[in-house]
């Protein structure tokens, strides 16, 4: 009788750990992409870097190799993939793309023919910049002064204002995002019940994935990246990273209309690889494993196409 009662317990608690152990699988987050293609990912957006830095007719036509590639090894992947190539394409690569530069005015005039809709179903997402001891740089300041004619230009759209606690020296943990609010409202004369924050990101990879968030519980259909002239690239192409990942895993989808910057050129040399830091966040984004994130192009420059799949070497 003992040893059937042991029996039992043993088999129940195989059966519990079993069951956990499938729960548990059911319930880890699936990658949004597979590990056939985590590679191939990794060289199309290398490729993608290639030929913005050299367009030529060869680096260009690598990006359809790349997509056919990603196929072969997984259809699922393509969607995906085809969304991240087409949008850089169409920002990075087509040099008629319109790039919209606020000129100070009270409105935003320059966007009037942009495509925009004035809906509560619009979102005007609002990039951070570091704070220089817990206060707002002049460059962020313009950002939302940008940012406000727009949202004079469009009052029943809704604004997202994305940075946290940023630069040296900042002891009481001020936010990007919650300067920003502070001096929409109290400089600019904005609504507050309009402006929501996402006071956590660190970096543009992060605006975008936290920002999300709040697009969704908003229900919003529509955006318009706001930041500075030579950062709106990279801003974009992430965002629309994000709207590809959800589409895949809710069926929700946000398109982005135009974009309003704040007109100012950096002089910080690590914008010279402004490229390659798009193309490292993307890989964040999409949670491609280390070794795949290493054969990405080197911010210091130079580099060699990564392979896989059985890609041709560069």
């Amino acid at each position: 009788m003992k040893k059937r009662l042991i029996l039992i317990i043993s088999i129940c608690v195989a059966l519990a750990l079993l069951i956990g152990g499938i729960l548990l699988l059911a319930l880890r987050k699936k990658a949004p992409v597979s590990k056939a293609n985590a590679n191939n990912f990794a060289v199309l957006l290398s490729d993608l870097v290639y030929a913005y830095e050299t367009p030529t007719e060869e680096n260009t036509k690598k990006i359809d190799d790349d997509l056919a590639l990603i196929e072969a090894a997984n259809r699922k992947d393509l969607s995906l993939a085809k969304g991240i190539a087409d949008h850089w394409r169409k920002v990075y690569l087509d040099p008629d793309y319109p790039i919209y530069l606020y000129q100070g005015q009270d409105t935003a005039p320059e966007l009037k023919d942009a495509g925009i809709t004035d809906s509560a179903q619009h979102a005007i997402v609002i990039l951070g910049y570091a704070l220089q001891n817990g206060e707002m740089q002049p460059e962020l300041m313009g950002r939302c002064d940008a940012a406000a004619a727009m949202g004079r230009s469009f009052p029943n759209a809704i604004m997202v204002c994305s940075g946290g606690a940023t630069g040296d020296n900042n002891p009481d943990r001020h936010t990007e995002a919650g300067m920003m609010k502070n001096y929409l409202v109290n400089h600019s004369g904005i609504d507050a019940g309009r402006i929501f924050i996402d006071e956590r990101a660190t970096n543009t990879a992060e605006n975008a994935a936290n920002t999300f968030e709040i697009l969704r519980k908003e229900n919003i259909r529509t955006m318009t990246v706001v930041t500075s002239v030579y950062h709106q690239r990279r801003g974009q192409v992430l965002y629309n990273v994000m709207a590809e990942l959800y589409k895949q895993n809710y069926g929700y989808s946000v398109e982005i209309i135009a974009n309003y910057n704040y007109n100012i050129e950096s002089d910080s040399p690590i914008e010279a690889f402004d490229a390659r830091i798009a193309a490292s966040q993307i890989a964040e984004l999409l949670e491609l494993p280390e070794e795949a994130r290493q054969n990405l192009p080197s911010m210091r420059g130079g580099g060699s196409r990564p392979s896989g799949g059985g890609a041709p070497k560069k």
